[in-house]
């Protein structure tokens, strides 16, 4: 049996991602370069909310207030747990950590 260079690149593509025909692993590529995109945006969208929080937090020190507002994380907890149920809340929690500066 001769292997052709189809072959191999179908092979390839099913390898890189578990699909079974060459139809549902163009799907999945195409699928993970929009999740790759989406991704970078929310990074993106992290490290913008990080620079907020910093604004928010210079602001509440300089006004002698404390760097952390325990209400309103309690708040923004709810809301990601209303959101998106209760692994929102690990992921809240995750973003103010790291809105918080001590990473």
């Amino acid at each position: 049996m001769t292997v052709t260079a189809t072959d191999k690149t179908a092979r390839t593509s099913a390898d890189k991602t578990g699909a079974r025909t060459d139809e549902a692993a163009g799907v999945i590529t195409g699928a993970r370069e929009r999740v790759d995109a989406l991704d970078d945006r929310i990074i993106g969208l992290v490290q913008e909310r990080m620079a907020v929080s910093a604004v928010i937090q210079d602001a509440r020190i300089a006004s002698g207030g404390r760097r952390v507002n325990l209400s309103r994380e309690m708040e923004i907890l709810d809301h990601y747990r209303e959101a998106l149920g209760k692994p929102g809340t690990a992921l809240a929690m995750t973003l103010l950590e790291l809105c918080r500066g001590r990473v």
